[in-house]
């Protein structure tokens, strides 16, 4: 896994001097940021930058100046109107300090974050954790140079006075969002199914947690189709991972989607950006991750993780559309397109899930390209017949600046995916895909009512093509971890 730089919440007189620092901090149009309890020279050094002419504190403004001789470089950034900012913004000049502070080959970064209720949510430790990670996370494991790329090596923390964050939630949520992205990224032709549940097995045993890995074999026993048939088209079998942490608290379950690589089987995608299907893993790494957290966390929660892997390829032993697979609650399923493979996975990660009657289920998949047709990369899709789960989660991910957006389960999708010769089929028709793949997964969760599917598909990654970095962003673990903390009290 990628090495995090240390992080700490520290109080304004603990801010680091020394010549290598840099204090950065930042300031709404109109206003100055405070300067209470700091280093003498720290201080002086911002009463200077706001002493400029032209500093207003307009979006994107940036002064920067030495504090004295052997003192650390310190910079205020602008961040425009109050009114209607968000931490999305906040995101952004994170981001912006750890890249100066890196090209700067600054050794410890002091942030001193600007006055906003913001910083006072619930979630504000949570999307401290995810905020850093998107700012100073490198995957560059691959590549022959990557010694001389400098990294910071500590961060420190100074919230507005009255913010109550948790240091060790926000580290924690780095660190299940660093696995998550590391999983995420890794090529196919290493992250294969069996790859996968290794690293779910050094995950258990760091962890303490207790693992089961299902391989071809006792998925057949089992009678678990679904799983068996998306994997059948390749030379690496599938694999069905089940993690158990906890003795006291609500009972949780979690599902991750995990298609290694997907080719589309015999409904095979096209070429262009095929390489981004590695990206489709992503349900299961965020749910690697969380467990990562909450097991740093310990948190009084009984969690139990379901990591379904496979790998779709085509090939001479490939599932076939027209086939009818029988899954794990026993329902079958008439398969009308290879391509709609996620769902079969599911199908019996989910059963499984259920049967063991978790009070709560959560699951996660970069499962339709109507969801990103919706929602495009800035949000999730969220369907869930609960009312007070899908409001928690909404809540969650707003203080956590990890978008979710509400959308219907109506009984309709779940006619529109009954099959003609089979209970249910995997495809429906082009309009209103996402809610379609909703309704076929409803009927795997039965008898449960309080669950939730997340459709990740545009928020888990981001294309080479974007303007932001390119590359999985670990979504679903802060939001999730901060939902746990508060079901967990």
């Amino acid at each position: 896994m990628m090495q995090l730089p240390s992080l700490s919440l520290a109080s304004p007189e603990e801010v680091s001097t020394g010549p290598d620092d840099v204090v950065f901090t930042a300031a709404f149009r109109g206003e100055s940021p405070s300067r209470r309890g700091l280093p003498d020279a720290v201080s002086q050094a911002l009463d200077r930058l706001v002493g400029r002419p032209g500093w207003q504190g307009r979006e994107g403004q940036r002064f920067a100046t030495e504090a004295g001789d052997g003192g650390p470089q310190v910079e205020i950034h602008g961040l425009g109107g109050a009114n209607g900012w968000g931490v999305r913004k906040l995101d952004v000049w994170l981001r912006d300090a750890l890249e100066l502070a890196t090209k700067n080959r600054a050794a410890t970064v002091n942030l001193l974050l600007p006055d906003h209720p913001a910083m006072r949510h619930p979630g504000a430790a949570a999307w401290l954790g995810r905020a850093l990670v998107r700012a100073a996370y490198c995957f560059d494991r691959y590549q022959t140079h990557r010694d001389d790329h400098h990294r910071v090596e500590a961060i420190r923390v100074v919230p507005p006075a009255g913010a109550d964050m948790a240091g060790a939630t926000a580290w924690s949520v780095a660190s299940g969002v660093t696995l998550c992205r590391d999983l995420a990224n890794t090529p196919a032709n290493e992250a294969t199914p069996q790859w996968m549940s290794e690293r779910a097995a050094e995950l258990a045993h760091d962890a303490g947690m207790e693992i089961t890995v299902l391989d071809p074999r006792q998925l057949e026993e089992r009678g678990m189709g679904g799983i068996l048939a998306v994997g059948s088209g390749s030379r690496q079998g599938p694999r069905l991972v089940r993690l158990e942490w906890g003795r006291r608290g609500p009972r949780v379950a979690l599902v991750g989607k995990g298609v290694t690589f997907d080719t589309g089987g015999i409904s095979i995608k096209p070429a262009k950006d095929m390489d981004e299907m590695k990206y489709d893993k992503c349900g299961a790494c965020t749910v690697l991750g969380i467990a990562r957290a909450v097991a740093d966390l310990d948190l009084p929660v009984r969690l139990r993780v379901y990591v379904p892997l496979a790998e779709n390829m085509p090939g001479g032993a490939a599932y076939r559309p027209g086939d009818v697979v029988r899954c794990y609650n026993g329902k079958t399923v008439e398969i009308l397109n290879t391509d709609a493979e996620g769902r079969m996975l599911l199908a019996d990660a989910l059963a499984w899930a259920a049967e063991e009657e978790p009070d709560l289920l959560l699951e996660y998949s970069t499962l339709t390209g109507a969801s990103v047709v919706a929602l495009g990369q800035d949000a999730a899709s969220l369907y869930s017949p609960d009312d007070q789960l899908a409001g928690d989660l909404l809540a969650a991910a707003e203080g956590t600046g990890e978008r979710l957006w509400r959308m219907p389960l109506w009984p309709e999708f779940v006619e529109r995916m009954k099959g003609n010769h089979a209970d249910l089929k995997n495809s429906g028709t082009r309009w209103g895909g996402a809610n379609n793949a909703a309704g076929f997964l409803s009927q795997f969760v039965a008898p449960l009512t309080r669950w939730a599917h997340l459709d990740i598909a545009g928020a888990a990654y981001v294309g080479r093509d974007a303007e932001d970095d390119p590359g999985a962003t670990g979504y679903g673990v802060a939001f999730t971890v901060d939902w746990l903390c508060r079901l967990a009290e």
